[in-house]
């Protein structure tokens, strides 16, 4: 059995210019067996951490000596997570039966109540995948899961940014166009914008484009997509720039299933460093879906009271999805149009609870020009300081500037949870 078989670990990072995304873990089957109710809850609570979304948990009463009799007459699942109150002596012993009864590919996560260094060696050493001591958070043992199964030896993926408006014609699709040209020339990363709006999007628009095919070509190839077939549907819109666009025509219906779009972003993921979402203004299950597991959410505002109410609902019902990330963030565009009553940006998103991080200034002659040029800002304006509002925003959302305090903790491979205790 594989958790009483030592593995080689590897520590080593690459250090990369740009935070990668999250890695989603596969579709595994996890059986927890623990010996308190709060242990149970607390197991049971990860599943709603976006890494899990694929998932099948299952928990159980018994800790290890009910783990035993199960799987004496039952085959294992993926991941065995343990829970066991018995001394430092008696612990190998116990996990010995078990293994007795387990497939040798089934790894093992044992949570425990003794907080003890030569224990957790032993373990380790022994091949027991984690040993995470109690009381502990759902985000460490949703981490010590990803360790095992969503990073063994494989490259980073790129970081998802999710751009949405809060009301039609608040100009997200236009926030995420410009923010992802200057992620990429401030960064010199390629970036891929992917147009959601199959029936009206502006990506080919705004970039001057027209490609035969696009994003729809992805999404109605149902399993048949693959990475060979995405890279033929992307177009080259500019250095670094590529865009998924959408179809723009009404000659049918686009209704979709919740996870429609995820094996497209997860193949975008593969090759691009920047995965940018521009995600139409409406409610259905896959926007539902793809706000909930992007890495970043980004909300596009105008400063007046319907936009303020949208924000809002959208703000809260995202953190209510994600209850272990970051809070969305929020943009405020078309600020300082002459006459109209407007919310300060400060009011704005202390009512929306969310970090602002920028104010894009009302200009029509400047954004009509380039709307109808199919041109960026930053193409119509080099010198315009609204392009270094966009930069800044690229560099946020991107991970290089900001750090999210109470976002991903620490690797429990690198640091085990017992050794923070005594930090």
């Amino acid at each position: 059995m594989s958790f009483l078989t030592p593995e080689n670990r590897k520590s080593d990072e690459t250090a990369l210019e740009i935070s990668s995304g999250a890695r989603l873990i596969p579709r595994i089957t996890i059986q927890a067996f623990c010996e308190h109710s709060q242990t149970a809850q607390l197991v049971e609570s990860a599943i709603h951490d976006r890494r899990m979304s694929k998932v099948a948990l299952t928990t159980h009463n018994g800790g290890i000596e009910g783990a035993v009799e199960t799987y004496k007459s039952n085959p294992t699942p993926n991941l065995i997570v343990v829970e066991t109150a018995l001394s430092p002596a008696e612990i190998p012993v116990a996990l010995e039966r078990l293994a007795e009864v387990c497939d040798a590919s089934t790894r093992l996560i044992v949570l425990g109540h003794v907080n003890d260094v030569p224990l957790y060696r032993e373990l380790i050493r022994s091949g027991v995948s984690e040993y995470i001591v109690l009381p502990a958070s759902a985000a460490q043992i949703v981490s010590a899961i990803t360790d095992l199964f969503a990073s063994e030896g494989s490259a980073p993926i790129g970081r998802t940014i999710g751009f949405v408006s809060a009301k039609g014609g608040a100009g997200g699709s236009t926030v995420a166009h410009n923010v992802a040209w200057g992620i990429a020339t401030a960064l010199r990363q390629d970036s891929l914008i992917l147009d959601m709006d199959l029936a009206f999007g502006t990506a080919g628009l705004n970039f001057n484009q027209d490609p035969p095919h696009g994003l729809a070509d992805a999404v109605l190839a149902n399993q048949k997509v693959d990475q060979t077939m995405l890279d033929r549907l992307m177009s080259k819109a500019a250095s670094h720039i590529n865009l998924l666009t959408a179809p723009v025509t009404l000659d049918r219906t686009y209704d979709f299933e919740e996870r429609e779009f995820e094996q497209i972003i997860e193949l975008s993921q593969n090759t691009m460093p920047v995965v940018v979402l521009d995600i139409p203004h409406g409610w259905n299950a896959w926007v539902r879906h793809t706000l909930a597991t992007v890495d970043e959410v980004v909300i596009v505002a105008e400063p007046d009271l319907a936009n303020l109410r949208n924000a809002k609902n959208l703000s809260d019902t995202i953190k209510a999805l994600r209850p272990t990330e970051a809070r969305p963030s929020l943009v405020l565009n078309k600020v300082g149009m002459p006459r109209r009553p407007e919310i300060s940006p400060a009011e704005f998103a202390g009512s929306v609870e969310c970090q602002l991080l920028g104010t894009i200034p009302f200009d029509a002659a400047l954004f009509g020009t380039a709307a109808n040029n199919g041109q960026m800002i930053a193409e119509v304006a080099a010198s315009n300081k609204i392009n270094d509002i966009y930069r800044a925003i690229g560099m946020q959302v991107t991970g290089r500037q900001v750090s999210h305090a109470g976002g991903k903790s620490a690797s429990l491979m690198k640091l085990p949870s017992f050794l923070k205790k005594r930090a």
